[in-house]
């Protein structure tokens, strides 16, 4: 692994660009069972706290490096072990509906993997169905959430929903849009706290502008009602 010096990190700066769709992981990632990435993680934690200067023995800090570890470890970043990945059952289309399924307003919450802090929002997606077959609403929930666990990068989050989404409801017709508040932007840096970002994926008949209008429509309702 590249070693950057402080001086290289600084001229890089707040530039959110990720370098693949994947998310970058080891090929050891999972080699160590979930007890013992706790332990390690509690012990860095405690290790980062006492180097700020932290009195451990205090009774409100004395538990937070464990805490800490078992947040990130079994919420926060549990969507990076793919034991975790939700099945998706596809159930017969009895009622033959055929035109936009659209699900607005999932919440998202997630991590800068710039500086660990969170990245807030909603996340709206929509699919055709095909095959004769569609997918339980809360399934979609779900794979946001999945995803979303774990340090991230909105644009990568955005690509990662809707690749999901087309493999797991066997359709190419998927649409998503990620609008977040980064507080990366809002409570360090530039010190922003009124700005949001918005990434979008359209396949398949969402690259129909009139398809696509039709999914905006719904969105931007979602927002006026807000």
């Amino acid at each position: 692994m590249k070693a950057f010096k402080l001086e290289e990190i600084e001229a890089i700066g707040d530039d959110h660009h990720f370098s693949r769709e994947e998310t970058p992981l080891r090929a050891d990632a999972f080699d160590l069972p979930d007890e013992e990435k706790i332990n390690r993680i509690a012990e860095h934690w405690k290790a980062i706290m006492e180097t700020l200067g932290l009195d451990l023995e205090d009774d409100s800090l004395q538990g937070t490096p464990l805490r800490v570890a078992k947040m990130f470890v079994k919420e926060s970043f549990s969507g990076l072990d793919p034991k975790n990945k939700p099945g998706v059952k596809l159930f017969n289309n009895t009622f033959e509906y055929s035109e936009m399924l659209a699900v607005r307003d999932i919440e998202l919450y997630t991590y800068c993997e710039h500086h660990f802090v969170p990245i807030v929002g909603k996340v709206h997606v929509a699919y055709y169905p095909e095959n004769g077959k569609v997918v339980g609403l809360s399934k979609l929930n779900r794979i946001v959430r999945y995803y979303s666990k774990r340090p991230q990068v909105q644009e990568r989050l955005t690509k990662q929903i809707a690749e999901e989404m087309k493999a797991s409801l066997k359709t190419p017709h998927v649409a998503v849009m990620v609008d977040a508040f980064h507080f990366c932007v809002a409570s360090r840096g530039i010190e922003d706290t009124h700005s949001s970002t918005v990434t979008s994926v359209f396949n398949g008949k969402f690259q129909d502008d009139h398809v696509k209008n039709e999914f905006l429509q719904y969105v931007s309702n979602s927002k006026s009602k807000g």
